[in-house]
């Protein structure tokens, strides 16, 4: 079976991670209840009375609450898994050490029996298939079903889904998860803190000639997905595409062959979300709050989430963008190096309210500021108090002078209250720079 060298290059980088991992011995250990005296355990903290979306109602304690039997320290991909089964939905606090990837044995773990890439290039091209009809009707055994049966069992080795009452938190500064798809679903009250998220990279994206005129490439898995799950805090981690952002994947077909999906998206009827203190890093679609404009009956009165205080540099677009929700940003750091192409930050989508104030970006010369905002959909927005450079700019006014085409209205008719301190905006980039992040809890 001949495979293409781009992926045998991605299963070599891979399985370079296979050496760290076994070297990481033990699957599941119970630890102590409680921290000792005098130390720290995060595992215990819960989200702040007043600290965005997240702390509305009930707030958000996570697993602070479980007993002794129900924390645990893994090192493995096998002992994560396990211990977020164990006990169900009882408060639990499960604590990773050191980097986990169910992905280390690289992409050909997962290829079914006679897959064969090159195959598929060749079947599929332009030159051979064309562009007006796509792939659905293919059979199991043709290169497409092979791809697909492919998929199958990486969704089955990467995806995980963490229960209610869960905290999963790093222990230290260089905790990680590695290629694995986070879900966070139709659960109630989890914490995930103090962790390095590797993007998954998709081994086997599909082909899709009707995609645009030209075709394209599409790829699953989300890093973290929030999906219609309610009080969720997201704090101190670093989310990235890591060891492949975006500017190293090939062309195939004349476009990019697209291995990333969300790097965090919360959606379908998720509410009560708190996004802080995280460095958000390299990646094309970063956030969507509300993933679909027909989404009414599940997403209409929801998706109310807060991002503060994170940082995000050379992300292509979606920081967030939002549907339906009322969503707070505030005391975020944006950052464009040029290194990764830039689209836009804010997205304006269906019936959405963001609330944008406080923000802090860096543009590099040449991009300007009327770019930090996209309109998508009629929907009216707040955006006040940010910094572009070190200088004051009403966002929605130079976006309207550059691209009158898409005029945006100010006023999202609502205000937040479920604010911590709010910082000048003018010192949001030296706190954002040496807090966000994992490993950079105080």
């Amino acid at each position: 079976m001949r495979t293409h060298t781009w992926h045998a290059h991605a299963r070599t980088a891979l399985v370079g991670c296979t050496a760290l991992a076994l070297g990481l011995t033990g699957t599941l250990t119970h630890a102590h209840a409680h921290a000792q005296p005098h130390s720290r355990d995060l595992g215990r903290e819960t989200l702040p009375a007043g600290d965005g979306w997240g702390s509305e109602g009930t707030g958000t304690t996570g697993g602070a609450a479980a007993g002794a039997a129900q924390v645990h320290t893994v090192t493995t991909w096998a002992g994560f898994k396990d211990a977020l089964k164990a006990g169900g939905d009882a408060p639990k606090i499960v604590k990773v050490r050191g980097i986990i990837d169910p992905a280390a044995e690289g992409c050909a773990a997962f290829e079914a029996p006679g897959y064969d890439f090159d195959a598929y290039l060749e079947k599929y091209s332009p030159e051979n298939w064309g562009l007006d009809t796509d792939l659905s009707g293919e059979p199991a055994d043709s290169p497409e079903g092979l791809r697909a049966a492919s998929a199958a069992g990486q969704d089955r080795a990467i995806k995980v889904e963490i229960p209610a009452n869960t905290t999963v938190v790093g222990v230290g500064k260089g905790a990680g998860i590695r290629g694995a798809s986070l879900q966070i679903k139709g659960v109630d009250n989890v914490i995930l803190r103090n962790l390095t998220i590797e993007a998954p990279l998709d081994c086997f994206p599909q082909w899709d000639p009707t995609d645009t005129d030209t075709g394209a490439w599409n790829s699953e898995y989300d890093a973290v997905v929030v999906h219609g799950s309610t009080h969720v805090w997201i704090d101190h981690n670093t989310l990235t595409d890591g060891r492949y952002p975006d500017s190293t994947l090939p062309e195939y077909f004349g476009r990019t062959y697209q291995q990333h999906d969300g790097l965090l998206d919360i959606v379908r009827g998720a509410d009560h979300v708190t996004v802080s203190w995280n460095a958000v890093e390299d990646h094309s679609k970063t956030m969507l709050i509300g993933n679909s404009d027909g989404a009414g009956a599940t997403d209409a009165g929801k998706l109310k989430v807060t991002l503060h205080h994170n940082r995000f540099e050379d992300v292509g677009e979606r920081a967030p963008r939002v549907r339906f929700g009322q969503v707070d940003a505030y005391n975020n750091h944006y950052v464009v190096t040029g290194e990764q192409p830039y689209g836009y930050t804010f997205g304006i989508g269906a019936s959405s309210q963001l609330y944008a104030s406080d923000n802090a970006f860096s543009l590099p010369a040449g991009v300007s500021a009327a770019r930090i905002l996209k309109k998508w959909s009629e929907a009216p927005l707040t955006a006040e108090n940010n910094y572009v450079n070190g200088r004051k700019t009403d966002l929605i006014a130079v976006h309207n002078a550059e691209i009158p085409a898409e005029t945006l209205r100010s006023g999202a008719g609502w205000k937040p209250v479920l604010r911590t301190k709010v910082d000048r905006p003018r010192a949001v980039p030296g706190i954002v720079g040496a807090r966000a992040g994992a490993g950079k809890v105080r």
